[in-house]
């Protein structure tokens, strides 16, 4: 039976929320401070189809106003009570968040709301474990055309089997239909309109022109030949943001800045030119590859056009890991290049997955220690102002996920969930001669020397360093840069050191280890019974990791689907 909506309202309010982080984290700082584009995007879209209103509601940012729930996230009855939704979307653009996405989602559900989804998340046999934890419907591959289609076919009553890139539920048999073209007109769809996000207080502005990436890392949810917007799209979205609502910092979240080399540099131009007009200044940071520091005409562009701060991958000082990531890049050439940016006056954060899981035919060893000099050893030198050390996640859909779960290494999800899935925690059996415990302690060692108690300190005598700048009456604009990046640097680390602490407790109460424990023994019997049945084991490997997909009727087709951050 098909969800339906109360055909005797005037106007219908689709909800699209973006749910909580299960715990303290890393992200948990930024995210007060930001908002996901994506679902920005498909409510802008959405909001096209008269009758409809529309809301974001982000839980990790709900502003001063914003109803909370008695332990995280929102308080969703008593929003039912003041401002029903007649359809609730999810974004599972973070597999960490997914076991809350579905609590939520049953909550709609048993109020008799239709529930959809979408997001990287949902790929493969995710998309049957969607369908049994109270989502309706699937949204494969982006979302923008696809939402207002379904919002009408809900709105109507009709099947959805017209609709491409869906996939739902039939007399208990999943209808997948075939996915659709992916979007190259940008120019078709609307400006994302963050006045859609209720509650939130948005100092970063997160604004995109491509989508995609080629590079192919085996770990990254991001593929497929990249399709770009025009530079005057872009600058028109930041240009209103500016005028609208004062914004100021912006985060371009194009996985590889700096593709289409023309239409960058005249993008960085666009926006000299704009700034230069109105008398004001941004704050831009971009990811971008690292090789990209030997064009000196775009890091000159892009220094004018306001990006001050660069987020690179470095992933790995260690050659052999970047071979099994697939990373074009010597680690030899990293620091040269890494210079090269800081030499220009970015800010740099530094970006790394501690423990590569290598193929399993690959002859290498190091022990934990060495990793952990290596690491420590490159981040020194290369003076990166930031960074973040973390685990490699086999998110679902990757080559990652797929060549660890044919090696039967993958921890069962049914012992640690989707929650673990956020780079802070051990998902698989690592290499030899390394332990799961080692990988989870050497990351947080790594980032606990980066990040340390005494910056306080460092702050405190920054700020008394302050007349120094005197010294550079002959260049003011130097004399700035040079102390409020000490400042800024020392204020993050000794905040880093903090959340550090925070995350550790977080932890602790968990009882992660615990789970870890009872993971590392499943996977032990899974070998320890591969020695007796040959081929079953990695049968049964896989079977364990991932959920069994339901029956399907004989039109339907195999779930598969692109993925956007």
């Amino acid at each position: 039976m098909r969800p339906m909506l109360n055909t005797s309202k005037k106007r219908h309010r689709l909800r699209i929320v973006i749910p909580a982080y299960p715990a303290f984290n890393i992200y948990s700082r930024i995210a007060k401070l930001t908002t996901a584009l994506g679902p920005v995007s498909v409510a802008s879209a959405a909001r096209e189809l008269e009758g409809w209103d529309v809301e974001v509601l982000d839980e990790n940012n709900l502003g001063r106003y914003g109803p909370r729930g008695p332990v995280a996230g929102a308080d969703h009855e008593r929003l039912q009570e003041q401002r029903p939704a007649d359809v609730v979307g999810f974004y599972g653009g973070l597999t960490s968040t997914i076991p809350r996405l579905y609590e939520v989602a049953r909550f709609y559900k048993q109020k008799g709301v239709p529930t959809i989804a979408g997001g990287q998340h949902f790929v493969e046999e995710n998309i049957t474990e969607a369908l049994s934890s109270g989502i309706d419907y699937v949204v494969k591959g982006e979302a923008e055309e696809t939402i207002k289609e379904l919002l009408l076919a809900v709105a109507e009553d009709r099947p959805a089997d017209e609709i491409p890139g869906v996939a739902f539920l039939r007399n208990g048999r999943i209808v997948s239909t075939p996915a659709g073209e992916p979007i190259t007109d940008f120019d078709r769809l609307p400006l994302p309109d963050f006045s859609l996000v209720r509650y939130a207080r948005i100092k970063i502005y997160p604004v995109g022109r491509i989508r995609g990436c080629g590079m192919d890392c085996e770990f990254c949810t991001v593929k497929g030949r990249p399709r770009c917007a025009s530079p005057e799209r872009l600058l028109e979205h930041i240009s209103r943001l500016v005028e609208t609502v004062g914004a100021r910092q912006f985060f371009i979240v194009d996985d590889l800045f700096g593709q289409q080399r023309d239409e960058t540099l005249r993008l960085c131009e666009m926006l000299y030119e704009y700034q230069k007009e109105i008398g004001r200044r941004l704050r831009i940071t971009v990811q971008i590859r690292l090789d990209k520091a030997r064009d000196t005409e775009l890091l000159h562009a892009m220094r004018r056009a306001g990006i001050n701060t660069v987020a690179i991958g470095f992933e790995s000082p260690i050659e052999e890991e970047l071979r099994a990531m697939n990373k074009h890049i010597r680690a030899e050439d990293m620091l040269a290049l890494v210079r090269t940016f800081r030499k220009n006056g970015f800010l740099i954060h530094g970006m790394f997955i501690f423990g590569y899981p290598m193929d399993g035919n690959a002859d290498f060893l190091m022990p934990v220690e060495q990793r952990v000099k290596h690491f420590r050893r490159f981040i020194r030198k290369a003076r990166i102002d930031t960074v973040q050390v973390l685990l490699a996640v086999p998110l679902p859909g990757t080559e990652l996920r797929h060549r660890l779960a044919e090696e039967g290494r993958i921890y069962p999800t049914r012992v640690l969930g989707w929650e673990y899935y956020d780079g802070s925690f051990p998902l698989f059996e690592p290499d030899a001669p390394l332990s799961s415990d080692e990988l989870q302690r050497s990351a947080k060692q790594i980032m606990g020397h980066f990040y340390r108690f005494r910056y306080m300190f460092f702050v405190a005598l920054n700020i008394l360093s302050f007349p120094s700048i005197l010294f550079f009456l002959h260049n003011l604009h130097e004399g700035w840069a040079r102390w409020h990046r000490s400042w800024r640097n020392y204020l993050i680390r000794f905040g880093g050191w903090i959340t550090i602490r925070q995350w550790t407790v977080q932890v602790d109460r968990d009882g992660f280890a615990r789970k870890l424990d009872e993971a590392k023994k499943q996977v032990a019997q899974r070998f320890a019974k591969g020695r007796h049945s040959g081929g079953e084991m990695i049968r049964s490997a896989i079977t364990t990791v991932l959920p069994r997909p339901a029956a399907r009727t004989s039109d339907s087709t195999t779930p598969d689907g692109t993925s956007r951050r």
